[in-house]
């Protein structure tokens, strides 16, 4: 499928059976993207509606700038593992990654959420504290977070053929940003 995939989306739905490139979602407003396989690099990128259901993997710079729109929260919701700077510099929105293809090892990714001052991320499996950006902090799961997995989580797995309860009985970490403002000390106001 070609690179970037549903630019600046505004309420259709796409369903890819297969692979997609780099940048599906750059700057989507609203719609839903499908993709039944991975997804290259910069997936999301500056995302600020809508959501993007990925079965397998992504690759670098996922989610990098998501953010939020009036009253739109974005959604990412990834079955695979991602690659280094998962989340980087992200302003709002929720993402979540899944590991399903992990089995018991850890997720891969280095540097995720750097820079991240805003959204939510849920990861499922394994990761290390070395993993995260200093920008972000694992925080305890509130029922709000539980009912926003079982919804989104929910419909992934009906779209992907994945048991619901054995997914979301895996362990899950919520990280938040320890700052809205990450880098305000190098900056004069």
């Amino acid at each position: 499928m070609a690179t970037y995939l549903g630019a600046f989306l505004g309420g259709h739905r796409i369903v890819v059976y297969g692979n997609a490139q780099d940048g599906v979602g750059n700057t989507m407003d609203d719609g839903e993207i499908v993709v039944h396989g991975r997804a290259g690099d910069v997936v999301a990128m500056s995302m600020r509606g809508g959501r993007i259901l990925i079965r397998d993997d992504v690759g670098y710079r996922t989610a990098i700038h998501m953010k939020e729109y009036r009253d739109k929260v974005p959604v990412l919701v990834i079955g695979g593992t991602a690659q280094d700077f998962f989340g980087e510099y992200m302003a709002r929105g929720r993402v979540i990654l899944l590991g399903l293809n992990l089995a018991d090892k850890p997720h891969r990714a280095r540097y995720i959420g750097t820079g991240m001052h805003g959204g939510i991320m849920y990861i499922r499996g394994k990761v290390e504290n070395w993993q995260f950006g200093k920008e972000v902090g694992v925080v305890e799961m509130e029922d709000e977070d539980w009912k926003l997995l079982e919804k989104h989580v929910g419909d992934f797995c009906k779209q992907f053929n994945f048991e619901k309860d054995e997914v979301l009985g895996g362990k899950f970490l919520k990280l938040k940003p320890v700052t809205k403002r990450p880098y305000g000390k190098i900056y004069a106001y």
